[in-house]
């Protein structure tokens, strides 16, 4: 008798320690690994109606809006988790009742953020799927819900919403949550960044180089950061190689064409090019925000009345100021030697 209730006191703090605290809501903690996927069974009865569905509509959620609250009239059953930064999390709800309507949602707010439904209001970002209304040409639905989530260079906490379309109160479901990413980057040295100047001069400038002479950079997030937004992670292939770094400037009411020329046609080459302010030293991968940011890649797909050769193109203008312009030779898929020639035109308006 003793130990059954020493064993039922124990289960009790492994339960508690699994449920974020709100208030007097309670929801599970769910774990989630680094690049796998994890499963948790569920059923609707487990959560509870929440009748007041603003928070939803609202700008600074903006999860779905009034038109489909009827999706959204059954229980809620709330899980919470956490994004680590570098990853993506695809979120699904499978219905043991193929028949039964299922709706989800997911939040992601600060990891100390403790706001909950109905009394959200506001988040980072807010996903919904739900059934729906009217058939779109070439895709489907079957009784499945997904979500997708990102984290670039922060962890987010994630709250989950399974919902019961149509006033829906039972009904077993699962929860499959996969992370894409999310382990720890190593720390590895990276070797210093050097830049060539180039003085343009005439309307056209062309200088050679060999991608042996610069050197990987191996952390690319600097590029995705919203305040530089030059390329997005899925593309860190096409930059996994070498890069070669000019600087030059472009005067004041022009626009500049700047275009690589890889030697060998077969050599797959990618490009980029950032405005900054005349004084700014700031280099990859070290490079904080800029004023735009331009890049040039071998295409993942064929576009409708366009062809790409070899050669790689960017164009960056300014209006009424002169701005530093520091360019990127990059070999795509770790490639570390090519020669080529790089093209600096510019037209004064």
């Amino acid at each position: 008798m003793k130990t059954s209730i020493l064993y039922a006191f124990f289960c009790l703090l492994i339960t508690n320690n699994a449920f974020a605290q709100n208030g007097n809501t309670q929801i599970p903690v769910l774990q989630v690994n680094p690049n796998s996927t994890v499963s948790y069974q569920g059923n609707l009865s487990d959560g509870q109606q929440i009748s007041d569905l603003s928070w939803a509509a609202n700008s600074s959620v903006a999860c779905f809006p009034a038109t489909q609250n009827q999706k959204f009239t059954g229980n809620h059953v709330l899980y919470s988790t956490t994004i680590p930064k570098r990853s993506e999390m695809f979120i699904k709800v499978i219905p043991k009742n193929q028949n039964q309507n299922f709706s989800i949602y997911a939040y992601q707010v600060g990891e100390t953020n403790e706001q909950l439904p109905p009394n959200l209001s506001s988040c980072v970002t807010c996903e919904a799927d739900h059934k729906w209304d009217r058939n779109w040409k070439g895709k489907t639905q079957d009784h499945t819900r997904k979500i997708r989530l990102n984290a670039i260079n922060h962890p987010y906490k994630v709250i989950i919403g399974v919902v019961g379309a149509e006033g829906l109160t039972e009904g077993d479901f699962t929860l499959e949550i996969k992370l894409i990413g999310g382990e720890e980057a190593p720390q590895l040295t990276q070797a210093k960044v050097n830049v060539t100047k180039i003085e343009t001069k005439g309307a056209i400038t062309t200088t050679s180089g060999n991608l042996e002479t610069g050197i990987l950079i191996r952390d690319l997030s600097w590029a995705e950061n919203s305040s530089v937004a030059c390329f997005p992670s899925i593309q860190n292939k096409k930059f996994s190689g070498n890069h070669v770094l000019y600087s030059t400037t472009i005067p004041k009411y022009s626009e500049m064409f700047v275009k690589v020329i890889p030697k060998n046609k077969n050599q797959n080459f990618s490009l980029y090019a950032y405005q900054v302010g005349l004084t700014n030293e700031q280099l990859p991968p070290k490079l904080s925000s800029c004023i735009t940011c331009e890049a040039s890649h071998k295409w993942d797909r064929k576009w409708r009345g366009k062809t790409q050769d070899h050669t790689r193109k960017i164009r960056v203008n300014a209006i009424s100021r002169p701005y530093k312009i520091v360019i990127g030779v990059v070999g795509a898929e770790g490639l570390t030697e090519g020669d080529f020639e790089l093209e600096i035109e510019i037209k004064r308006r």
